[in-house]
């Protein structure tokens, strides 16, 4: 079965909810850590999906067309990935009926939903560990883990010794999806919220559960409720196995991220070794896989861009600029429009500062815009991905997406120093003189081999489309 159509258009904000916004004081938990104070790993500060809908607009005004939310089903912890209830809301966050709530005014302005599934492992408190942990070897749910020997220790410090569990991580018993009433029960779970109305599921670690079989069945049984279903896989590394028929539709393009970092943060790669990194990504998976991948800057697992760069705005808007040229669904981690800061898991976590005095709108804007110009543009959205010259001692590149005749040129200039375009803009490139849209500028330039002079600041790109060929279908 195709990824489905809408997958290649979408353009993710991903919220981490208990950090979001706070709607609903009344789930507050009660010993609630004040909105905005220093992220810990056991604090809540009360984000909830109340939060979510009451801020809507801000999500509309913004201009995204789909939300990836991290685990949301009821769990001890203030990530959820330790799920204690797979067909229950975190009280915390709200209701099912909130859910259905927030559902149908996403769906009313066509934005999909996506789930983040924790299926590979539980929490602690989930009711069949619970029972194993009661009744050791004479419970029911014996072989719905990998237990070693009894009696079971699941608390205290240290790695878990006589059951296997995520990275030995005691409160994540790892479930045994060889035996036939897990799968039943975790391709329920599947099944229920795609039912329910949800538009897709983000899978926590499946490379943790290492079988084919069980995936293939997970798809089968997602696209049988809702063939427009979106599948994204969590592989952090370059690994085509993970996409096709018996998968996921895309990946979470980490090693996108890590070329990024190297080039515009570590300085650890030529233009010319950055832009083959790139093409070998492109070239490691079919067209339509490519362009399902989530291209991520920053996400709850992983320090913000702004932090890593050292407050360097220039260079991430840099990245952003080819985050939303390249194929794939940029993912806008929650607060990155306006500059939000955070280094390593927790502090990455921080709350949305809903103070607008704090923002960064010159981000937010620049953000905005590109939005607005890969919706504009279908071959941004669709087209292949061409390298079409770098210049080394220029710290510059320039690549292009095509479909049919339609045609985006990226030219980015990664120096401190102001460059000439035409030493940049090759024969190859435009073989002759003729007028491009700079779309983040919104103008008429005249380029290519013949034309004079025109210059583009140090840390800057432009987006350039064929004049003929501005507007969408």
């Amino acid at each position: 079965m195709p990824v489905p159509d809408w997958v290649s258009d979408a353009i993710i904000y991903q919220i981490f909810p208990d950090r979001f916004a706070n709607g609903d004081k009344h789930n507050d938990p009660a010993n609630i850590q004040s909105w905005g104070s220093k992220p810990t790993i056991h604090g809540f500060q009360g984000g909830d999906l109340q939060g979510v809908i009451n801020k809507f607009d801000y999500l509309l005004d913004l201009g995204i067309n789909a939300l990836y939310f991290n685990p949301i089903f009821q769990s001890t912890s203030n990530h959820r990935y330790n799920t204690t209830d797979y067909f229950k809301i975190d009280p915390k966050l709200g209701t099912t009926d909130d859910f259905r709530s927030l559902l149908r005014l996403a769906h009313r302005n066509n934005i999909r939903v996506i789930l983040d599934g924790v299926f590979n492992h539980c929490g602690r408190g989930f009711f069949a560990f619970q029972d194993v942990l009661e009744n050791q070897e004479f419970s029911a749910y014996v072989h719905w883990y990998h237990i070693h020997h009894f009696p079971l220790k699941a608390y205290g410090t240290g790695k878990a010794q006589d059951y296997e569990a995520w990275w030995g991580v005691r409160s994540l018993p790892k479930f045994n999806t060889d035996n036939p009433e897990v799968r039943a029960f975790l391709l329920k779970v599947a099944r229920y919220w795609i039912e329910q109305g949800a538009d897709g599921w983000r899978l926590d670690v499946p490379n943790e559960i290492n079988d084919d079989s069980f995936w293939a069945e997970f798809r089968q049984v997602v696209k049988s409720v809702n063939k427009e279903a979106y599948l994204l896989g969590e592989i952090w590394d370059i690994n085509p196995r993970w996409v096709g028929d018996e998968h996921f539709d895309g990946l979470m393009n980490y090693p996108f991220r890590d070329e990024l970092i190297r080039f515009f943060i570590k300085g650890s790669l030529s233009a010319m070794a950055f832009g083959s990194n790139l093409e070998r990504l492109t070239n490691a998976y079919p067209q339509e896989h490519n362009l399902a991948h989530l291209l991520p800057l920053s996400t709850h697992d992983t320090e913000r861009l702004l932090t890593l760069s050292g407050g360097d705005k220039k260079r991430v808007r840099l990245m952003t600029l080819i985050q939303f040229f390249f194929p794939g669904i940029p993912n806008i981690y929650y607060g990155d429009e306006i500059g939000m800061e955070g280094d390593k898991d927790p502090d990455c976590r921080r709350a949305f500062p809903w103070e607008e005095e704090t923002w960064d709108l010159e981000h937010r804007s620049f953000l905005k815009k590109l939005i607005q110009i890969r919706k504009t543009y279908p071959q941004l959205r669709k087209g292949t991905f061409e390298r079409m010259v770098e210049v080394d001692e220029l710290q510059s590149f320039v690549f292009s997406r095509s479909m049919g005749e339609r045609k985006a040129v990226l030219v980015v200039n990664a120096s401190g120093k102001e460059i000439d375009l035409q030493k940049v803009l090759t024969k190859r490139v435009l073989p002759e003189a003729k007028p491009l849209w700079d779309a983040l500028n919104e103008r008429e330039v005249t380029l290519g081999s013949g034309a004079g002079e025109l210059k583009l600041p140090g840390l800057e790109g432009l987006i350039l489309i064929d004049q003929g060929m501005r507007s969408s279908p």
